[in-house]
């Protein structure tokens, strides 16, 4: 007998409907095979299978079983499978009862109802010897799939059902075990699909993880954080160990703007396809903050491999990439960032297939003034020699420092500040709500472009919005020719002084915007 099951192939952040064929022949000696390029993890799906129908009390037929994946020229890859082709296996074994439809229309959709033991949605999760479910990465992307084309129910393991549950108008039936959806589709017991998760509550209730009060002195390093999450501008913070450099990154995150269903639901698309969802959790609540080691390699940070998966620069989508002492890394892995910081995304084209993630971050560097980190300290000498500090120096390329808008020095924190005496700062609650009314100032005024912040702006969108009075003109011809700024630093400059202004509140950009802007832009490594 011949069984179709449905299930959903996931190729990067794509996904597509794959058919589970499953013949159990009469004829022919015992085996099992598995076709349609399937990868090792698929090709094992046969030892998992039927072991775990063995341990959930049914038979494993001893007869010639072919199961094909649909369409066949499509690579076939993770444990994701097991789920289907165990109820395939049982569908064309007769243990369920299917009733054959012969209605041209679900002919062609291959779609089978419930009733009378009919089978019906999409089956998605890796089995475990003893038949219980295992956690599966992606299921995420099988319920906006399922939304896509319009399949109203979907079978996933109840570890990862509630990433599915937040996307509407798609049934999520959680399955414990084989046997427990085996009598759910013998209509013996139901099993009690998950009720919609509202993503606004879980985002609303994250708390951030460092509090920007707790960030003693650097008042100036401060402000260009501010204006760094009110504008989504990249920012470079150089100074001594122990400046504060790495809990100021950490405190960044907090005083951006809350995350939107949209942009909350785009984040887990990413982390889900990556595996990097825990068990029972729905969605990703906080803005994603990276910090790769200096040892990343350029796949790791941009993403690769011979099946492509996301970097850390996709991983950092909507939220911060954190590159403490950035000089360490290799000039190699730190050029390949220069397109996804002026896309947005990357690209991976490889021999197997080529996939695009998305790499919309802030970027958050942070160096040390010299190798041994005291070149300007107070009270510590520098025992670094000028053609170390040189060669320190030009491992950061030219083109990448243009494309950071804000530069700062990080100086050391005074002793009787680190003692307490001097009162807290603004926390990190107070500040997001000042950035959050800058950030809605400019998203009503982007928002007919499709984007939400001054950063993103391309220079016809600069032109508009960032005019300057006839003093403004003045100090910028001043400034670019004193600091010999390039076009993108200039562009890159008024988007700045424009933020200045938002968080103030102003609508045009005056002399002292401009002013604090340029601050920012001279090179302090």
């Amino acid at each position: 007998m011949l069984a179709r099951i449905e299930s959903v192939a996931c190729v990067g952040l794509e996904s597509f409907l794959v058919e589970v064929e499953v013949d159990v022949a009469e004829k022919g000696f015992p085996g099992f095979s598995i076709v349609g390029l399937p990868d090792k993890a698929v090709a094992e799906a046969r030892e998992r299978v039927k072991t775990a129908l063995v341990n959930s009390g049914f038979s494993f037929p001893q007869k010639k079983i072919i199961v094909n994946l649909a369409p066949a020229d499509l690579p076939k890859e993770g444990s994701a499978y097991d789920l289907p082709i165990a109820v395939g296996i049982l569908v064309a074994n007769g243990d369920i009862q299917v009733k054959e439809s012969r209605t041209q229309e679900l002919k062609e959709s291959r779609q089978e109802k419930e009733e009378d033991g009919v089978v019906e949605g999409l089956f998605y999760g890796e089995l475990s010897l003893d038949g219980s479910l295992r956690h599966t990465k992606g299921t995420l992307l099988v319920a906006l799939f399922a939304k896509r084309e319009h399949k109203k129910r979907i079978f996933l393991p109840v570890l990862s059902a509630n990433e599915a549950a937040v996307v509407r108008d798609i049934e999520v039936i959680p399955v414990r075990n084989l046997k427990e959806l085996i009598c759910h589709l013998m209509g013996e017991k139901k099993i009690e699909p998950l009720k919609k998760i509202e993503i606004k509550s879980l985002v609303e209730a994250a708390l951030p993880e460092f509090d920007m009060a707790d960030v003693v002195g650097q008042e100036t390093a401060k402000r260009a954080l501010i204006i760094s999450a009110a504008g989504g501008h990249n920012i470079l913070m150089s100074g001594p160990p122990g400046s504060g450099k790495t809990m100021l990154s950490r405190a960044l995150p907090g005083i951006m703007p809350l995350m939107s269903e949209e942009e909350s639901m785009e984040v887990t698309r990413i982390y889900s396809a990556a595996g990097l969802m825990t068990a029972g959790e729905a969605v990703v609540r906080r803005r994603p903050f990276r910090s790769p080691h200096h040892s990343t390699s350029m796949a790791g940070l941009i993403g690769g491999g011979s099946r492509p998966v996301p970097g850390e620069v996709s991983l950092a989508h909507l939220g911060v990439l954190f590159l403490d002492e950035m000089a360490e890394f290799p000039r190699s892995v730190l050029e390949s960032m220069r397109q996804p910081m002026e896309d947005g995304k990357v690209e991976i084209s490889r021999v197997a297939g080529r996939v695009e993630y998305p790499a919309s971050f802030q970027l958050v560097a942070a160096v040390n003034p010299c190798p041994c980190g005291y070149l300007g300290h107070p009270t510590k000498e520098c025992k670094c020699s000028m053609r170390e500090i040189e060669k320190y120096k030009r491992r950061i390329s030219g083109p990448i420092l243009d494309r950071i808008d804000l530069h700062i020095n990080v100086p050391a924190v005074e002793t009787e500040k680190i003692l307490g005496t001097v009162e807290k700062g603004e926390g990190s609650k107070e500040i997001r709500e000042k950035v959050m009314k800058a950030r809605q100032k400019q998203s009503e005024r982007l928002l007919v472009f499709g984007i939400f912040c001054n950063s993103q702006m391309k220079n016809k969108q600069v032109k508009e919005f960032c005019r300057l009075d006839i003093d403004g003109v003045h100090i910028l011809r001043l400034a670019m020719e004193k600091f010999d700024l390039s076009a993108r630093s200039y562009f890159r400059v008024l988007k700045v002084a424009r933020t200045i202004a938002d968080l103030e509140g102003s609508e045009a950009i005056s002399a002292g915007h401009l002013g604090e802007a340029l601050q920012y832009r001279e090179r302090v490594f």
